[in-house]
């Protein structure tokens, strides 16, 4: 089984311009598992207090423009 400690060794040796591709490819894989992530807690109902609670505090003008 792969640990860690070999992946962070074998990213650290990439030449540059693997590196730069690596780091396309994570970047992409991570914002893929980020939105998997949050799908799942927006249909489990797990944010639902926190929606809450934003629209509670924009109703009370608790909230400014940016």
């Amino acid at each position: 089984m792969i640990k860690i400690r070999d992946i962070e060794k074998a990213v650290s040796s990439l030449p540059k311009k693997d590196f730069m591709k690596f780091r396309a490819w994570f970047h992409k894989f991570d914002a893929l598992k980020w939105d998997e992530q949050l799908k799942k807690d927006v249909h489990s109902g797990k944010l639902d207090k926190l929606a809450e609670s934003a629209l509670k505090d924009f109703k009370d003008g608790k909230c400014k423009e940016l």
